[in-house]
């Protein structure tokens, strides 16, 4: 019994067919556009999400005849989308989680001491990154709009729940509390939309999906609008949560990291959130209808987007496939160190005012240098929240569990496990975001009876063991002075 796997993430949207062995049966993957109206600003067409959605799955459908039995969805978290209720377009641009236009309302809510009541009821804290914020600017920027959304002609809601919107030809409006608890609309321990987080952020609380599990049939697609198709969707959650549950990490201190677009450190910390004063996030893991399950989370913003920059914006590379062949024609970076602030800076350090800085550029600086100095920031970045995970939550992080487009470098693999100092491991299918949307819907429908069954599923495809001394070789104490550089230039 297969089941459809939808990732809709930020670059593009990938479809899988998994069989009941947890291997990949057949993929499909579409790119849709990135669009950067202003600096700081990121944004998204939905309907080309949608576009992409259709694509990529009827790509993954066309090359194996197995028949998917149900669907899982996973999404890009925190960005924002409203659609007409009825024609399920949308009147404007999706603003994406990456997007940096709300700082000053950040800054506004915190001067008026909200920060603290906020971090109390969410787990999350005030910056750009939550879709809160993003709802709040629309409000007070886009009136016209907003008073369609409260006369309920227009829905809000993230990726996951205008993809259903679109999958279920508009006969559902939900979300799971998985992406929920990223909005700072959620009451983290009452487990539901909160008047008091709504009120302050103006968000009509009526026009928010309706809450659901994360496994279990909530909507059926409808044949005109899906390929034709009738099937059960019963499978949901963000798309970090979903890798956290496609690498098997069911116990409380297993620990993953997904790189992709940005990176996310999540450990499964069971049914008790445990509270940082760091810069870590507490979120909401998933709920199998049995009570939520929690993680501590380290979301760093921009990781694999830099790699994307090289090619795209520098013309360094022609594609991230090249990155490690050529980082390894250098023995190391020539002391360059970049801090990918592309976007501003997320966990540990919260900075939406840090830009990217290059430091550390000589006459003999070359392409390879600077391609290894990006694979570097990248465990960088990811061992800044590891220790923090360590030092000031006290969790014990033995071993990294590694997935997303980038896991396939072997190199940056092999630098992460010197950074951090424990074992790497990469599973066979290192798609596990989708992967986790597939386990959910496919227990949810009988596929797999228990955690256990999909445990067992997990391949172990290659682990890579730190090299004694690399930790304290002095690279990291570079890339910590160059973080401070490059902090709040746009104040």
């Amino acid at each position: 019994m297969p089941v459809l796997a939808i990732d809709a993430g930020t670059t593009g949207v990938t479809a899988l067919v998994v069989g009941e062995d947890g291997g990949v049966l057949s993929r499909g993957y579409r790119e849709f556009a990135q669009l950067f109206p202003r600096p700081g600003w990121v944004e998204h067409e939905p309907d080309d999400i949608w576009t992409a959605t259709v694509a990529a799955s009827r790509e993954a459908l066309a090359r194996t005849d197995a028949e998917p039995t149900c669907i899982g969805i996973t999404d890009q978290r925190e960005t924002a989308v409203v659609w007409d209720r009825r024609t399920l377009h949308s009147p404007r641009p999706a603003i994406v989680w990456q997007d940096r236009r709300t700082s000053g309302i950040c800054e506004r809510l915190r001067e008026a001491g909200h920060e603290e009541r906020v971090a109390a009821l969410t787990g999350l804290r005030l910056d750009p990154y939550f879709t809160g914020t993003k709802f709040c600017w629309l409000a007070a920027e886009e009136p016209t709009l907003w008073e369609a959304v409260g006369k309920g002609a227009l829905a809000l809601g993230t990726v996951d729940s205008y993809v259903i919107a679109r999958l279920t030809g508009g006969a559902r409006h939900v979300t799971d509390p998985s992406n929920a608890s990223r909005t700072l609309l959620y009451d983290l321990e009452k487990g539901g939309w909160s008047d008091e987080l709504c009120e302050l952020f103006d968000v009509p609380r009526n026009a928010l999906p309706e809450l659901v599990p994360n496994c279990g049939v909530v909507g059926t697609t409808d044949p005109d609008s899906f390929l034709g198709l009738e099937l059960p969707i019963a499978g949901i959650a963000g798309d970090q949560q979903a890798a956290l549950f496609g690498q098997a990490c069911y116990s409380p201190g297993d620990t993953k990291c997904t790189y992709g677009t940005g990176s996310f450190v999540l450990t499964n910390t069971g049914t008790t959130p445990v509270r940082s004063d760091a810069g870590l996030l507490t979120t909401v893991a998933w709920d199998l209808g049995d009570g939520l399950v929690y993680a501590l989370e380290g979301s760093i913003f921009v990781t694999g987007a830099a790699v994307q920059w090289l090619r795209d914006g520098l013309g360094l590379i022609d594609s991230a496939a090249e990155t490690e062949g050529l980082a390894r024609t250098v023995p190391d970076s020539g002391d360059v160190v970049f801090v990918p602030a592309l976007t501003g800076l997320g966990a540990p350090h919260w900075d939406p005012h840090a830009r990217g800085a290059v430091l550390g550029i000589t006459r003999g600086t070359t392409r390879a240098h600077l391609v290894r100095a990006t694979l570097e920031a990248i465990a960088f970045q990811v061992r800044d929240v590891v220790d923090v995970m360590v030092d000031e939550a006290g969790l014990e992080v033995p071993e990294l569990s590694a997935d997303g487009g980038a896991s396939a470098n072997g190199l940056l693999m092999q630098l992460q496990a010197d950074e951090l100092g424990v074992p790497v491991r990469r599973p066979v299918v290192a798609e596990t975001t989708a992967l986790g949307a597939a386990f959910l819907a496919g227990l949810g429908t009988g596929v797999w009876s228990s955690t256990d069954e999909l445990a067992a599923t997990w391949t172990l495809d290659q682990r890579w063991e730190p090299i004694p001394g690399r930790r304290d070789d002095g690279r990291y104490d570079r890339w910590r002075d160059a973080l401070g550089r490059a902090g709040a230039w746009t104040r």
